[in-house]
């Protein structure tokens, strides 16, 4: 069982990830982290100041451990992703306001700002894991307090132990 976790950075899909793998004791994956440890880039990107992910291998580096099961996966992005690999896709929203503070705090350029609000004003990565999967298994997840934050662990553990009695039987 896998699922993932697509959302505009900022919206606290590292921090909710962290807490179910530790809850659930599924495998967490950053393709963030995994991409700068094993160097999987594609040249640079001057206008965003970040390197450019080499989509092909990272599916090549995950592939292995996907198959395996149990992974819990973390990026912003998920149009490059083998659809077989996830039998769920949670897309966590941000309130832009909350979101701009967060993404200033992180020190992020004027153009990263505008265009990262504006993915989430548009909802491109909600639309981007509805095309990339099938619709019943996207859902999105309110990331604006805490308390959301608790709601969404204790909502995805539920989802966890429903799928494993449901492939158990």
């Amino acid at each position: 069982m896998c699922h993932r976790k697509p959302g505009t950075p900022g919206v606290g899909k590292t921090t909710l990830g962290k807490e179910l793998a530790s809850k659930s004791g599924l495998k967490y994956i950053n393709v963030g982290d995994l991409a700068r440890e094993e160097q999987l880039y594609d040249g640079y990107d001057e206008e965003y100041d970040c390197p450019i992910l080499d989509e092909d291998r990272v599916v090549d580096e995950l592939d292995n451990q996907m198959r395996e099961g149990g992974v819990i996966v973390d990026y912003h992005g998920c149009d490059f992703f083998p659809e077989r690999w996830f039998h769920i896709v949670f897309v966590l929203r941000t309130d832009t306001n909350v979101l701009y503070e967060r993404l200033e705090t992180r020190g992020y350029n004027e153009k990263k700002l505008t265009d990262n609000i504006q993915c989430e004003i548009f909802q491109v990565l909600y639309e981007e894991a509805t095309a990339s999967y099938k619709e019943e298994i996207v859902h999105q997840l309110p990331s604006n307090k805490p308390e959301e934050l608790e709601n969404n662990v204790d909502q995805i553990l539920k989802w966890i132990e429903q799928w494993i009695k449901d492939h158990n039987s």
